[in-house]
């Protein structure tokens, strides 16, 4: 049997050695043929059959045809990196159901189409590093079930659409850095249930994208650093099992005491490189052991004792040195005593601006003086340069440009000549109070326009007029005490407004004309007190409405009539008392989530949810004066209810709630206030309730200890919809 099994393989290797191709190497015994750094055009047709690793890299393939791998079904590797490939034709990898590592780095592939990638059902890992992707079709990887790491890096990547990795259900690692991503849709992550490290560093995010991560519920590690993020606010990170978290060298200014109370498991925080001049107690990051605050403009004041003594407490190891007052500067501050730490020391004064370059004369392929431009990437910057006004002479294919952090005052008309390609405008905290009509003229394919942090206060009517495309604008802290009325009427694409942290004291009948398309408008942080009857109507296609932190008295409930799509709805931090009858009525067969928490609300009257049911998913209310809230009985779809910090009175009256929580497979957090005997236990523990008529009846779980014991296996059903950013996840009571 050796010496017939001797003669089979000689003969295989007999016949796979005639058929190498010319320019290759083959090894027949290991069944590995490299082809590297030669001329060839097409992928070589004589390939022997039995080959398991193929590697092509340095040739020029252009396009990768349909069934360009039919003649080699064995195939468990293929490297083509540098091969100068443009284009993967639909179907180009069928056949390869053997493929378990696929190498496409460093090409020129600009497009994922749906059905590129169909046929690698075995797939465990593909590098698409270093190309120049701008766009994933939705269903990309829809056949890819089997992969466990998908690097995109050092793309062009500038939006992330919902469900664009969906099919990845045994991903591990998704690795998205040196990409130009800010702006992720709120589902871009969800269907990835067994991911556990997300990179996302070297990108444009301004802020965490709190919607989008709270979907990983399984990731450990999170990359974050290098983002233009200035401030983590409270609750922004819900990652249930992120240990690790990275934001160095990033912009940040402050983060929230709270900011991570809801990732648990958080272990290390890595903060290098910051602008930070201190940090408050983070209290809510319960389980955390070391802080990298190394290369912040730390000042070890007073101010500072509080974050020192929570370190000592908590017993979390920190990296970190003072940067003044300059008798503690370079000291460690874990070497730092509390009278050290002295009152009275000014803040640190602003790094030394830039001196101001003077712009140069428009070109085809140059760039201005002092600006940095990337040909391969099309993106321009001249960010914090001390600029007076907006320099000419970008590439004509620049598709990105930053020019943040400069002191233009004025965007004149014309600004922007030359740049029909230009997709991403950064203009954030540059003086501007004046955005002149035809500013942006000539802009035809903008879609994302960033004016955050400006001294703006209106908008002409013809403000955007050129760029028709636009679909996302950031006015975010400005000075606007009313919506610019007119402004829209030239945005037939905008979906994404944002006009939170302005002074906007109401919103008018006409300040949304034009903007037919709009699905997400962002308002919180005004002083709205009220909202005309058909004010909203124009945006008939609004899915959110955030209208957190403003001066409302009472659900505008009139305003939400004619928006059949909304699905949430923020009204937390206003003022609002008492929630009336059929307060949600009008939004009633679209609503999914509600935010009413932090409002002082001190009466829900028994209609208040009238209309509302199963498809309510997730429904805030927490921190709150009311006693009693009305039956929810038909609210069958929650996923996420909660009712902390309600001062429930445990009384007959309540039963039927203490009933229906029973048998809710959710963790809510309702407490009682009152009787005295029964205030801080949990509603479902109390014993008030055993004397109330029909207790024994109707009685869904009783305080036996085997029920509770049974209560608190948790659930193995699973649901299939999504959980928002906030509040308690499924798991029993």
């Amino acid at each position: 049997w050796a010496l017939l099994l001797l003669a089979v393989a000689l003969a295989l290797e007999g016949t796979a050695t005639a058929r190498c191709p010319t320019p290759c190497v083959c090894d027949n015994l290991r069944a590995h043929v490299l082809c590297l750094n030669g001329n060839l055009t097409a992928i070589p047709s004589t390939i022997p059959q039995l080959t398991k690793k193929l590697d092509l890299q340095g040739n020029s393939f252009t396009v990768i045809p349909v069934g360009a791998f039919l003649t080699t079904p064995y195939l468990t590797h293929l490297d083509l990196q540098r091969c100068k490939v443009e284009r993967l034709e639909e179907g180009a990898f069928r056949g390869l159901g053997r493929l378990v590592y696929l190498n496409l780095a460093s090409n020129s592939i600009a497009l994922l189409y749906q059905e590129s990638l169909d046929g690698l059902s075995s797939l465990q890992q593909l590098i698409l590093e270093g190309n120049r992707i701008e766009e994933i079709q939705p269903g990309a990887f829809g056949h890819l079930g089997s992969l466990t790491v998908l690097n995109l890096r050092a793309n062009a990547l500038v939006y992330l659409p919902d469900m664009v990795f969906q099919g990845l259900q045994v991903l591990r690692w998704l690795r998205l850095s040196h990409n130009a991503l800010h702006v992720l849709g709120s589902e871009a992550f969800t269907a990835l249930p067994a991911l556990r490290r997300l990179s996302l560093d070297h990108n444009e995010l301004q802020a965490l994208p709190s919607e989008a991560l709270a979907r990983l519920d399984g990731a450990t590690r999170l990359d974050l650093g290098h983002n233009p993020i200035t401030y983590v606010a409270e609750e922004a990170l819900a990652m249930a099992s992120l240990k690790h978290l990275s934001l160095d060298h990033a912009a940040l200014q402050d983060v929230a005491p709270n900011a991570f109370a809801r990732s648990p498991q958080l272990r290390t925080l890595d903060l290098r490189e910051n602008q930070l001049q201190g940090l408050p107690p983070l209290a809510g990051a319960g389980g955390l052991a070391r802080v990298s605050l190394a290369g912040n403009p730390l000042l070890c004041s007073c101010l500072l004792r509080p974050f020192h003594d929570w370190l000592a407490r908590a017993r979390v190891q920190v990296e970190g040195a003072c940067a003044a007052p300059p008798a503690l500067r370079g000291r460690p501050l874990d070497s730092l005593r509390p009278p050290e730490m002295r009152c009275g020391h000014p803040r640190l004064p602003p790094s030394p601006a830039t001196p101001p370059e003077q712009p140069r004369a428009a070109g085809s392929g140059q760039c201005p003086q002092g600006c940095a431009c990337s040909p391969d990437f099309r993106h321009g910057s001249c960010e914090n340069k001390d600029l007076r006004k907006i320099p000419w002479g970008f590439p004509r294919d620049t598709r990105l440009l930053d020019l943040r952090r400069n002191a233009f005052g004025t965007v004149p008309p014309g600004a922007f000549p030359g740049l029909k390609e230009l997709v991403s405008l950064h203009l954030q905290s540059c003086s501007i109070g004046a955005l002149r009509p035809g500013a942006l003229r000539g802009l035809e394919s903008l879609v994302y326009l960033y004016l955050t942090d400006n001294h703006l206060s209106t908008l002409a009517a013809t403000a955007f007029e050129g760029a028709p495309r636009l679909a996302y604008l950031d006015l975010d802290r400005n000075a606007f005490t009313c919506l610019p009325t007119g402004a829209f009427q030239l945005l037939p694409n905008l979906i994404s407004l944002h006009l939170q942290h302005n002074a906007i004291r109401e919103l008018a009948e006409g300040d949304l004309a034009g903007a037919g398309g709009l699905r997400w408008l962002y308002l919180a942080g005004n002083a709205i007190r009220r909202i005309a009857p058909t004010a909203l109507a124009p945006a008939k296609m609004l899915e959110k409405l955030h209208l957190e932190g403003n001066h409302l008295a009472e659900v505008p409930t009139a305003s939400l009539r004619g928006l059949p799509a909304l699905s949430e709805l923020k009204l937390s931090r206003n003022p609002i008392k008492r929630v009336g009858d059929s307060a949600f009525l009008p939004v009633a067969s679209s609503l999914q989530h509600l935010y009413l928490d932090n409002m002082g609300l001190e009466q829900i009257s028994p209609g208040a949810f009238t209309g509302l049911g199963p498809k309510i998913r997730s429904l805030y209310l927490e921190s709150n004066k009311m006693s009693h809230i009305p039956d929810m009985s038909n609210f069958t779809g929650l996923d996420i209810l909660n009712l902390r910090d309600v001062p429930f009175h445990c009384d007959c009256q309540l039963l039927p709630l203490r009933r229906w929580i029973d048998k809710l497979n959710l963790r809510i957090g309702a407490t009682c206030g009152s009787p005295a005997e029964a205030r801080g236990l949990k509603v479902k523990l109390s014993t008030t309730f055993q004397t109330c008529p029909g207790w024994g009846r109707g009685k869904a779980g009783g305080t036996s200890p085997n029920k509770t014991k049974a209560a608190s296996k948790p659930s193995k059903k699973k649901r299939s919809g999504k959980s928002p950013a906030r509040g308690f996840k499924k798991s029993r009571a």
